[in-house]
């Protein structure tokens, strides 16, 4: 009788700290180092993010990710050209692993390189 008890307790822990998990995990930030196209100014390229984040939001996964420009005040030359910090974040990895399944073959993906071309990236976990 103690046997069936045990599995029980086991289970609800299993549940628990899964559950858990979740709830700490942190969302996706992925930070793309960035040069501008040559005939791109600022101005242009905010335009320009505007209409590739819309796009972005119809893949899957996208509807909920945010993007932001980060363009420099004061930081060292990092030696590759970097005119801007490109980030994209998401609320959790499920969509960002949808959005990046998806990317390729979508209307955003195929925007890539009009405005500027990107050199590096790394993805972050922001824990809040």
């Amino acid at each position: 009788e103690d046997i069936p008890m045990k599995k029980l307790i086991a289970a609800t822990v299993a549940v628990l700290s899964l559950t858990a998990m979740q709830a700490m995990a942190g969302s996706p930030v992925h930070i793309w180092k960035c040069q501008m196209n040559d005939e791109m100014g600022e101005e242009e390229l905010l335009e320009y993010s505007k209409t590739w984040q819309k796009a972005a939001s119809k893949v899957k996964g996208g509807k909920d990710m945010k993007s932001q420009i980060y363009f420099p005040v004061a930081a060292a030359a990092d030696g590759t050209g970097t005119d801007l910090l490109y980030i994209s974040s998401w609320p959790d990895f499920t969509d960002y692993g949808k959005f990046w399944d998806a990317y390729p073959e979508s209307d955003a993906a195929a925007m890539e390189g009009e405005a500027m071309t990107c050199h590096g990236s790394a993805l972050w976990e922001a824990m809040n």
